[in-house]
């Protein structure tokens, strides 16, 4: 069945300027396509709107926080509109129970009021609600005015950060329970979430593979950050957080002392001094915008995602395991996800340990042409405009169903 024409609210756990490119927002922007999209970004905190004043982020959404007729961004893509909404007061510290509850109701009101009267500024008849991953919100779409035709939970990700797990829990099962259906981006995930809503569905991350290819262009220079950095280099491309395997690569970087390890993107505060980036072959570059993954990637001999093996972790499906390959590195991963290899085969190397690991490393760096076409035929079927087909299809026949019933 076909999706199209349809108005679709996202209610998202991102902000749409986001240093790296998100599950989120990608989404939106293919669901544009052929259909009316507003993206209702990550509000604001009064802590975040005094401590990012001034900043490019705060200035882009200046104009609109405290205004219900000029509330939204118009993107180049014409069908999708960037909602924001105002301020919210900062609850998360709050101990769990009734006081945070309440706080929280308010908080919900703010984003409904400001998206009630989107809906009516627009002439908005009837939509999907989708809420992506922003289960701090978990029963918003209640005090929306005209209700939703379907409701819909998009489950990017485990809650794992302590932030997260304060009241994510509950408000994540109250969220599951109350949808029409929910969509997992891994197989355990799904299975999590079936328990509470039978419902769900198992849809993976994909990628930009277009975006990562550029890496394959011989005129595109290696990125600057880069250029202190000897070869051979292994490199990792994203969070730098609870995620990743410490002791790992610790073992790693003693066993591989004639290689060069960068890691590039944003690093958690928790993880900021940690000893392990203080070993002469490791590189620690910071974020860098998203328009830079193919010259960061290029600058890459092998990439890897030395991720944890852990409860947590079989339910993460990174998408940058699919722009590593649309970038034709060669990819060396821990056995964190055994959902992995199914949709990769034998084009890369998943380790149980250092050892295997290490092995893997010296194996990707004799490289062929051979090896990289397998990787990027892999990537070539994993990209967002087949993820999209699986999504709308399954937001379209549960849509019909439910008319119908």
């Amino acid at each position: 069945m076909e999706l199209k024409n349809r108005h679709i609210v996202i209610l998202s756990q991102m902000q749409f300027d986001s240093r790296l490119e998100s599950t989120n927002y990608t989404i939106a922007k293919h669901l544009a396509k052929d259909n009316y999209v507003y993206y209702v970004d990550r509000p604001y905190t009064w802590k975040d709107y005094i401590q990012f004043k001034n900043t490019p982020g705060y200035n882009t959404r200046k104009p609109h926080f405290f205004s219900p007729k000029d509330s939204f961004i118009q993107t180049e893509i014409p069908n999708l509109k960037i909602i924001i909404t105002p301020p919210v007061p900062s609850i998360n510290s709050l101990p769990e129970g009734a006081i945070y509850r309440q706080a929280l109701k308010i908080n919900e009101r703010i984003v409904a009021n400001r998206l009630n009267k989107v809906i009516k500024n627009l002439g908005i008849k009837d939509y999907i609600f989708i809420n992506s991953y922003a289960f701090y919100y978990p029963t918003m779409h209640r005090l929306l005015k005209l209700k939703p035709l379907l409701k819909v939970y998009h489950c990017v990700d485990p809650l794992i950060e302590e932030y997260q797990t304060r009241h994510g829990l509950i408000s994540e099962d109250i969220l599951v329970k109350d949808m029409d259906m929910v969509i997992s981006t891994s197989k355990e995930l799904s299975n999590t979430k079936r328990k509470l809503n039978p419902n769900s569905y198992f849809v993976p991350n994909a990628a930009n593979i277009s975006h990562s290819q550029k890496a394959l262009d011989p005129a595109l220079p290696v990125a600057g950050i880069l250029a202190d950095v000897k070869k051979p280099v292994i490199g990792y491309f994203g969070n730098i957080e609870r995620r990743i395997d410490y002791d790992l690569i610790t073992q790693l970087l003693k066993q591989n002392s004639d290689k060069n390890f960068v890691f590039v993107g944003p690093v958690a505060i928790d993880y900021e001094n940690n000893t392990v980036f203080n070993a002469p072959n490791i590189f620690k570059k910071g974020a860098v915008p998203y328009e830079l993954l193919p010259a960061v990637l290029k600058g890459f001999d092998v990439a890897i995602i030395p991720f944890k093996k852990d409860d947590v972790s079989s339910s993460i499906f990174p998408l940058k395991l699919f722009e590593y390959l649309g970038s034709g590195r060669p990819v060396v991963i821990t056995d964190f996800n055994e959902d992995l290899e199914e949709f990769t085969g034998d084009t890369v190397y998943i380790c149980k340990n250092a050892d295997e690991f290490t092995a893997a490393l010296n194996l990707a760096l004799n490289d062929t042409p051979f090896l990289q076409q397998k990787r990027l035929k892999v990537a070539a079927q994993n990209t967002w405009e087949h993820r999209i087909t699986e999504i709308k299809s399954l937001l379209a026949t549960n849509l019909n169903n439910k008319q119908k019933g």
